[in-house]
This record gives structure tokens, C-alpha cells and sequence, in this order.
């Protein structure tokens, strides 16, 4: 049999993260549908906790979608030049399983988060928001510009990171890129001061956004932690917000940002007012006046890299794209 293997340019060439967006409204539409089915995600840590491997299985019916992503972790792997995300998305198809494509994870995960966070800030955030915040500038920092600029009119841009040298680089090569200023914050609270719209993409284990920064009619999309102990946002951040997340279940056991306030008895479970297939099918009412301060929290799913597989697989096929291997 035929397996196509897509990789890391594969992903970016056939896949824009404005075409992704699409995609994954799609998918969220499927996901509030109740045609899928996904488990929680296994992780196995090293015993230094330095990284970890990772299992994202999924099943998606419309179209129908069958996909696994195996991720490797490791958060300090910029330091050497690689990117902290190693793994691959395993496509099969549904009649018997038989595999279809094996797609470049790192890649996959950069672009449908981006459309996710994009997703969500589309429909939470003022539709007049120009000035935005990066909290972090890696990978995740350059989708979320791009696909922050896909969706709202963006202008003026501040970006923050523990490493100088990191923001200075990312300031210059994303300002030259998207032709647009972008500002090198000296820390967290000067990137958020007087911004719109506000993506925490960091790898913090202690939070680095504060409740007391949160300005009226502020939106923030928190997609930099998804499992314990990794944390972004302090717990009044989450208590003074209008919080929606990607999936209930999947942020009360994986998102210390919303676990933490739980367990200190800031908020209660019913603090999360939706998820993303109810706000997309318009069940649940997002923003409700322009000085709401809206919350989307996001850890990933494994729907969304099924979705984001499945359209790949397709684009390959009809562009001639990928190599072909006899599996």
C-alpha cells in the first residue's frame, strides 16, 4: 500500500493558516455535532521532566477521520535550533484502517493552534481591535501574528520574551514580513498595557500575565500551556474574565490555569460559560457589550490535528505534493 509523508514544508505550502481557520471551524462544528470521539491524551515524562512523548488519538465524522498524533516535547529545545514540538500525525482511513499519510506534527500544531486562538478571537474580540500583544516569540508567537492579522485589522504589535535577543529578532524579521511596527516590550505588564488583544505562547511554569493588567473590552487567548505544571495567567486574570475554552473536559484535567483557580476556591467549574463548538454554533453568547473582558483558554485537541491531517492528505492528493513510500 501507499502511504503519503508530508513534511514540515509539505505543511506550510499546502496549508495557510487562513485556510486552517476555516478548517477548523469546520471540525468545531463536528465537535458540537457530537460526531466525534477523542480521549484524554497519555503522556509519558522523562524522569527529569525535561520533556515528554505524548498519544492524541481521534475520530472525526464529518468528514469521516481517523488520525493519531504521537508528540515528543521539550520545551528547551530552541537553545539547540530545533523546534520544541517532534512528532507526526498518522492519518488512516475509516473502513479499515489502513494508513494514508504520516504529516509533519510540529508544523501542524504551529498552524491549527494559531487558527484556533484565531477562531476564538473572532469571535470574543472586538471586531475593531488593532493593537496586539505577544506574550512569548517562538513558533506559536509567528501564527498567532499571522493569524491574528487574518481576522482582525492589526496594526501595532508589542511582543515580550524572557530572552531579549529572541524578541529583537522576532521584532525584526516579523516587522519586515508583515510590513507592519512591531514594539520589544521589556516585560509582560509593558506588552499588555493598552492592548486589544492579548496571546500568552509561553512555556511558564508560573503565571505570567496578572488579572489586575486586564483592560476593558480586552481579549486574551492563553494557547502557551496545556499540561501541568506549565501556567500563563494568575487566578484573578481567569476570575475577572468571561472564560471559554477549547473543550470542558479536556481543560479541567489538563489546564492549570483554570485548575489552579479551581482548587484555591477562586472560581468553580461553572466559570467556564462555553466551549468553542458552542460558541461557533452560536448556543452559547460570547462577548455581550464592548468592554466585556473575554478569556479563551485552549490545550490542544486531538480533533483539530485529525481535521488539519485530513485536509492536508486531500491537498496533497490533488497537487501531487508529498513522497510516495510502498508501506
Amino acid at each position: 500500500m501507499e502511504v503519503i509523508v508530508l513534511g514540515e514544508r509539505d505543511v506550510y505550502e499546502l496549508l495557510s493558516i487562513a485556510d486552517c481557520i476555516t478548517v477548523m471551524e469546520g471540525a468545531f462544528r463536528t465537535v458540537a455535532a457530537g460526531k466525534f470521539a477523542q480521549p484524554q491524551r497519555l503522556i509519558a515524562w522523562l524522569p527529569d521532566g525535561r520533556g515528554a512523548i505524548g498519544s492524541m488519538p481521534a475520530y472525526l465524522g464529518d468528514p469521516d477521520t481517523l488520525a493519531v498524533k504521537v508528540i515528543a516535547v521539550f520545551p528547551e529545545n530552541r537553545a539547540a535550533g530545533l523546534e520544541s514540538h517532534q512528532g507526526s500525525v498518522l492519518l488512516h482511513e475509516t473502513q479499515t484502517g489502513r494508513p494514508l499519510a504520516i504529516v509533519h506534527a510540529g508544523a501542524v500544531t504551529a498552524i491549527r493552534t494559531a487558527a484556533v486562538s484565531a477562531l476564538a478571537t473572532r469571535i470574543l474580540s472586538n471586531p475593531n481591535a488593532t493593537r496586539l500583544a505577544l506574550l512569548g516569540s517562538g513558533t506559536q508567537a509567528r501564527t498567532h501574528l499571522e493569524a491574528m492579522r487574518a481576522i482582525r485589522p492589526i496594526a501595532h504589535v508589542k511582543v515580550w520574551s524572557r530572552t531579549r535577543d529572541h524578541a529583537d529578532a522576532f521584532a525584526r524579521e516579523e516587522s519586515a514580513r508583515h510590513g507592519i511596527p512591531i514594539e520589544v516590550a521589556s516585560s509582560p505588564r509593558d506588552a499588555v498595557r493598552e492592548s486589544e488583544i492579548v496571546c500568552t505562547l509561553t512555556a511558564a511554569t508560573a503565571p505570567v500575565f496578572e488579572g489586575a493588567w486586564l483592560e476593558p473590552g480586552m481579549h486574551v487567548s492563553a494557547a502557551g500551556s496545556s499540561v501541568p505544571p506549565f501556567r500563563e495567567l494568575d487566578s484573578q486574570a481567569v476570575k475577572r474574565a468571561r472564560v471559554f475554552v477549547d473543550n470542558r473536559e479536556c481543560v479541567l484535567n489538563e489546564a492549570d490555569d483554570l485548575r489552579a483557580p479551581i482548587a484555591e476556591g477562586v472560581i468553580t467549574p461553572e466559570h467556564i460559560l462555553g466551549d468553542l463548538g458552542e460558541l461557533v454554533t452560536e448556543k452559547v453568547r460570547g462577548r455581550t457589550t464592548q468592554a466585556d473582558v473575554t478569556l479563551f483558554k485552549s490545550v490542544g485537541m486531538a480533533i483539530e490535528d485529525a481535521a488539519a491531517a485530513r485536509e492536508l492528505f486531500s491537498r496533497a492528493k490533488a497537487r501531487g505534493r508529498g513522497t510516495r513510500v510502498e508501506y
